[in-house]
């Protein structure tokens, strides 16, 4: 009767182990998703933000055909940080072609895109400290007995937090002058 009553309990310990595990993978998917919900807003701008720099412009016709490639190559592998990153520092490029026209960059649209496009910076910064706090609680949760005994046992892996290269720590180069 003892024997029985150790396993029982010793199965609903794992079992809340398990759940905890589980629970918190969850989230570290969930906070994924809220960062490509960012960066799918981010990169539905890119279109009107190429239109409206394109009619200023003309010269400046192969940052346009490179921002439109890379942004199909996103849409179709929404999971593709590289592929992100990359049209990120494109966008950076159309951006700093508008600095030479003092006309676009005084135009209604185009500081409508620009406000937008700051707002979901603003909104992506925070998905992504969302993503990292939600990895290191489930990481923390695999290193500590004894769920890490459980984890192991049920094959959980570490998750990787999001992080960028040294280069790309700084701010896309949004300026809204008035």
């Amino acid at each position: 009767m003892i024997i029985l009553i150790i396993v029982a309990v010793l199965l609903v310990i794992i079992l809340k182990l398990y759940n905890d595990l589980v629970k918190a993978r969850n989230n570290v998917r969930q906070a994924k998703s809220g960062i490509d919900i960012y960066l799918n807003q981010r990169f539905d701008l890119i279109p009107n933000l190429v239109e409206c720099v394109k009619g200023y412009s003309k010269h400046e016709k192969s940052i346009f055909t490179e921002i439109a490639n890379l942004r199909s190559a996103y849409m179709k592998q929404p999971k593709n940080i590289k592929s992100a990153e990359t049209l990120n520092n494109k966008m950076n490029q159309l951006i700093a072609v508008a600095e030479n026209y003092p006309e676009l960059k005084a135009s209604e649209q185009y500081l409508n895109l620009q406000k937008n496009l700051t707002k979901i910076e603003s909104q992506l910064q925070a998905a992504r400290r969302i993503y990292n706090l939600e990895v290191t609680n489930y990481n923390t949760k695999l290193d500590v007995v004894p769920s890490n005994l459980i984890a192991s046992l049920f094959g959980f892996e570490h998750a990787q937090l999001f992080e960028i290269e040294d280069y790309k720590r700084e701010n896309i180069n949004i300026k809204i002058e008035e």
